[in-house]
């Protein structure tokens, strides 16, 4: 695994980006903006599924003005989606802590130049989120709708922003496959400092959109890029933070959580494994602590994975062995063993 690239730190509210902060983790909400109710519940839901920051949509007038409200239920940094219509980033900046704009389709160099103004005045922080299925019509016609496309357009939007004195700046490039997104994620890295939002967009169900955002995102962060990230997923909201949270994880980009480690299910098992697994990662969700654990249901891949794990079950036919750092602790039959496995976690 590479090092983490270095890059600009800005804030989205308290919430750090690039530099040495956490890698962050984001979704959005899908209600209507104008519905507030609802809007602050799906703010609340992702807030306490370990969203750092939320993002929500603001196609009109009646949802810019919504925000007000919105702001006034919920603490966590908040990002107006502004398409289109940039007079909505303009009022919308009141109550949110940053702006996204899409360069494709916000319109004119003067409308840019209006919503950057008031992001100084306001010190709110620029996405610029380039997505390769509504690049400016420029780059489209020469490059098609190609990574190389995708970094034209954001290095011509980047340096729009700075020739207009404005630095606090954020980029995403997202493309609806794992390659043309890893391609410009890559080619642009080099070409500047500012903090990246990782995401794989419009990656479709929770099968396929997991899959997708894995390898791209992974791939990304084992290259050390990435500075915050959005798992795309046509589903609930709270498994966009949890696809998230894991990508991080098993990256090694966070050393936070439970990692299980478990066989594969074959003809040696000794043991109900899957029914086992599935109860321990129940009973252990609310574990912030790094912790490698093990369960594993026949003596050939049992005692080596045991050893090298925190706490591990070593499962026989009808007992098994609790380990705690290579150390038999405990003796049992079958059904004692997930009951002490879980005390001896706790208890480490």
């Amino acid at each position: 695994m590479k090092p983490r690239v270095t890059t600009k730190k800005i804030f989205i509210g308290d919430v750090g980006i690039g530099g040495d902060s956490p890698i962050s983790v984001q979704s959005m909400t899908f209600s209507k903006t104008r519905d507030i109710k609802e809007t602050v519940k799906q703010i609340n839901r992702l807030h306490f599924a370990g969203a750092d920051i939320v993002r929500i949509a603001v196609p009109d007038y009646e949802d810019a003005r919504a925000l007000k409200e919105i702001r006034k239920q919920t603490s966590i940094p908040l990002i107006a989606d502004i398409h289109f219509n940039y007079k909505l980033a303009l009022i919308s900046s009141e109550f949110v802590d940053g702006i996204r704009i899409n360069p494709g389709n916000i319109g004119s160099k003067e409308r840019v130049r209006e919503v950057v103004k008031v992001c100084q005045d306001r010190n709110l922080p620029i996405r610029i989120g380039v997505n390769a299925g509504s690049l400016e019509k420029e780059f489209e016609n020469r490059y098609g709708a190609t990574a190389k496309g995708m970094v034209a357009s954001a290095d011509y939007n980047i340096k729009y922003l700075e020739d207009l004195g404005f630095t606090d700046i954020k980029i995403s490039m997202k493309a609806s496959d794992v390659v043309r997104t890893v391609e410009a994620y890559r080619t642009l890295r080099t070409m500047n400092n500012y903090p990246f939002h990782l995401g794989v967009t419009e990656a479709g169900t929770k099968f396929h959109g997991t899959i997708k955002s894995a390898i791209g995102l992974g791939t990304l962060l084992l290259d050390g890029i990435g500075d915050t990230l959005r798992i795309s997923i046509t589903g609930e909201l709270e498994e966009e933070i949890k696809v998230g949270r894991a990508i991080l994880k098993d990256s090694g980009r966070v050393k936070d959580g439970v990692n299980i480690i478990s066989c594969p299910t074959c003809g040696r098992l000794e043991a109900d494994l899957v029914k086992a697994v599935n109860e321990v990662e129940l009973r252990t969700k609310h574990i912030t602590k790094p912790l490698n654990i093990s369960v594993m249901g026949c003596v050939v891949n049992a005692i080596g994975e045991a050893k090298h794990s925190d706490v591990a079950i070593a499962y026989g036919k009808g007992k098994g062995l609790i380990m705690v750092r290579g150390e038999v602790v405990a003796n049992l039959d079958e059904k004692n063993l997930v009951d002490r496995f879980i005390q001896e976690i706790e208890n480490f």
